[in-house]
């Protein structure tokens, strides 16, 4: 029996010599492995295909992504806000008001260096001037025109502050440092080391900032009628309406107000 030639052998036989037909063929086409596969993927390796993509991809914004900031119940949960009952001691919240009037000073402009402290100079020199010739004091540096804008918009972490009216009687009186400002209420310290949170609404609160003394040294009163007297005279004395301030210090920055009318308690 003859076996069919092949049609590679057959071609290469017409082209060349039988010596060189034949080594072509059984190094060029016999001898060459043949790897079968199919031509396309199938939808079954497309679909794998996708499916290690995307959880590389997930897997790549997990890693370089910035952590989940925490929700309000979490927060809650995790007890960020809540203070220490032995951490609520009034005698250390004494630091930080001394930084929040500081902070104040520097607001109304009224600290060292400011164009507030200079004005204060002169203007102190000039009320001496003219209570030696009986003449009426200047103006005040602080007006609701000039600085209002600014002290709605501060912080009062470390104020130290009174209620002074108020809808509910039993809040009246009540004073002690800002130890945590929401937007409905005020956490306080008071000086018997006890944590009061008062509403904002339908209340009135008082705080005060201290004057810096001018003169480098402040003279001692003779008596004690005078240095209360003269302890007043270097504070400056604002109110603050609770119902017109329920929002966040944070949102406080940057919020514009407007001039409206105020309901008197």
């Amino acid at each position: 029996m003859s076996s069919k030639t092949h049609i590679a052998q057959a071609l290469l036989a017409r082209a060349h010599s039988p010596d060189t037909a034949e080594t072509l063929f059984t190094e060029r086409i016999k001898q060459k492995p043949l790897y079968l596969r199919p031509t396309s993927p199938t939808p079954a390796d497309n679909r794998s295909r996708r499916r290690l993509h995307r959880l590389r991809k997930k897997e790549y914004f997990i890693r370089h992504q910035k952590p989940k900031p925490l929700s309000a119940r979490e927060k809650r949960e995790s007890g960020v806000y809540k203070l220490l009952k032995e951490e609520c001691k009034y005698e250390i919240f004494k630091g930080l008001n001394q930084m929040w009037v500081a902070y104040m000073l520097e607001i109304l402009d009224l600290g060292p260096g400011g164009g507030g402290w200079r004005v204060q100079q002169q203007q102190q020199q000039q009320q001496e001037k003219r209570q030696e010739n009986g003449q009426e004091k200047p103006r005040k540096l602080v007006s609701a025109l000039a600085h209002g804008s600014k002290l709605v918009s501060a912080d009062f972490h470390g104020a130290e502050m009174e209620v002074v009216r108020s809808r509910c009687p039993g809040r009246v009186g009540l004073k002690g440092i800002v130890v945590r400002d929401t937007k409905f209420t005020f956490v306080v310290v008071t000086e018997k080391d006890e944590m009061k949170t008062i509403p904002k609404e339908q209340t009135v609160f008082r705080f005060c900032v201290p004057l810096p003394d001018t003169k480098g040294a402040a003279e001692k009163p003779s008596s004690e009628e005078d240095g209360e007297g003269d302890e007043e005279s270097r504070n400056l004395v604002f109110e603050l309406h609770g119902s017109q301030f329920q929002n966040r210090p944070v949102d406080r920055a940057n919020k514009k107000f407007k001039w409206r009318n105020v309901d008197y308690l």
